[in-house]
This record gives structure tokens, sequence and C-alpha cells, in this order.
């Protein structure tokens, strides 16, 4: 229950700006006073937001994303005009066009939006959160002239999500699963398209063997980017199925009790085998 008093207040503490959009993530039905929003917007105007450490940024950040509603948080950091000056990466998503169905186009910070509130909704942990709030940022340099498409968007994200990273001295856990959904989210997206040993090479690729709930992570969050795009709220996401199902088959060929001949390429080749062999008998129609 919200009351007078559990309502945080904007004081002299430049932290108070962020307690306030995380207590709105945290309260869905608690709307932001119209008289705290505009004093909030003077004093990021006024450089106050700016003073703030980012170890201690993170702290309410974090506690914002781990909510049911982060976008709330993003929401009301953007009104303010504090995003732009705590995480401009992610405020210059904004504004930016990207392919969709119907309609043909979205805005890829109202995306953002919309996908973190549905990695929110599965209850992942912060580091999967973090990931999929970032695996966009080199859409926001993309060239004008090949807007909506974003070739080549993985390359130009990367520094940007070490930098951001960097800047708010997160767990390594947390960059380096924000690393690969930047590289890997897109190739998810194409396994419907990949023959038996590309889909190896993948799963090879993110260490798969090695880093199982890693891989799920990955996997969770492509799966929830697909239902944010409008249209897709009560779809599913069979292409993340598929790829469960070539894991399983993939880790069956364990390489510790292969022949001691069949190592490097030729182990490779058996798992591919196996891989092909368990989606042969897929009959499904992908999104």
């Amino acid at each position: 229950m919200i009351t007078r008093r559990s309502q945080p207040t904007l004081g002299k503490d430049p932290l108070d700006i962020l307690r306030i959009a995380v207590f709105a993530a945290h309260a869905p039905d608690w709307v932001v006073p119209s008289e705290t929003l505009n004093l909030m917007g003077e004093r990021v105007a006024a450089g106050v937001i700016d003073t703030l450490e980012p170890e201690r940024a993170w702290a309410e950040l974090s506690r914002g994303l781990m909510s049911e509603r982060p976008s709330r948080m993003l929401g009301v950091l953007r009104q303010c005009g504090a995003l732009a000056r705590l995480l401009p990466e992610v405020d210059a998503l904004f504004g930016v066009p990207q392919s969709a169905d119907d309609p043909p186009q979205v805005d890829v910070g109202v995306h953002q939006l919309r996908l973190i509130d549905e990695i929110a909704r599965i209850k992942v942990p912060l580091a999967t959160r973090w990931a999929a709030l970032l695996h966009k940022l080199g859409k926001a340099g993309s060239p004008r002239e090949f807007w909506p498409g974003h070739y080549g968007h993985e390359a130009r994200g990367e520094p940007l999500v070490r930098a951001v990273c960097e800047r708010f001295k997160v767990s390594a856990e947390c960059r380096d699963l924000a690393l690969l959904v930047l590289r890997e989210c897109d190739r998810v997206r194409r396994a419907v398209d990949m023959r038996a040993a590309a889909i190896a090479a993948l799963l090879d690729q993110v260490e798969a063997l090695r880093h199982a709930e890693r891989f799920e992570q990955l996997l969770a969050v492509c799966t929830c980017d697909y239902l944010a795009y409008p249209g897709h709220e009560i779809g599913d996401y069979p292409k993340a199925e598929r790829l469960r199902r070539a894991f399983k088959a993939f880790a069956s060929v364990d390489a510790a009790t292969a022949s001691r001949t069949e190592i490097g390429a030729e182990l490779f080749e058996r798992r591919a085998q196996a891989i092909a062999e368990a989606l042969q008998s897929e009959r499904w129609t992908y999104p």
C-alpha cells in the first residue's frame, strides 16, 4: 500500500531524482506529481544529476530494473531529462526507426521500454534485464540513409556497451552477458534458416556447454524481444525451442566419452549430425 509517508521526496541529494523514478517502477499505480516532475527537470538542467557518483546511481538503477515495471523508471527519468545524463546511450534510441511487422516500423527506444517490461514479467535476474536494455545501443549510430535497417549495429554497439558497464562498474556477469546478447541475438533470430553445422557453430561460439545458464538467458532476451513487438504479445517463439532442442542433441555427444581419435573437427561433425537428426522431424512455422 502506498502512503504519503512511503513516497520519496525531492531533497538536496541528487540521488532523490533516481529514487522517485525507481519508486514509480515499484508502484505502477502511483503518478509522479507534475510539480515534482517539473522540479526534477529544473534540477537536472542545473547539472545536479551530473554530480552523482555512478556507483550510487547503479544501486538505484539496478533496483528499478528489478521491479515489475522497469519502463516506468526509465520513462520518468526521460521525462525529466535525467536519462540523457545517466544513460545517454539508451536515450539516443528514441526516435530511431526499426523494421517490424504491423506496424512496419517501431521506435527503437519505445520498443526497449516494452522489452524491459516483458523481460521483467518472466522474473529473470538483473544481468538478463541489463543485457536486454543494452543490446540495441548500436542502432542509434546506424546511418540515417539506411533506416530502418541497422546492418552492423553489433560492432557499433560493443564499445558503447563496454563503456556503460565500465561507467557504472557493473559485475562481470552483467557485462559479459550484455556483450553476448549484443553479439548473438540476431544469429538466434536466424536459427530457422541455419543448417545443423551452423547451429553447432553458434552453440560452440556462445560456449553453451560450459555456460548453459547463460545460453538460456540469451534465449530469454531473444524471446522477450520478439514478444515486445506489436501484435506478438500473446504469441510464442519457437526459434528458441528449436535451439533448446539442438542444444540437447549437441550436449548428448560428450567429449569425455568420445573416441580418442574423435577430436576437433570430427567431434564437431558428430555433434552437428546429432543436431540434424534431432531437428529432422520438425514441421513448425517460424515467426
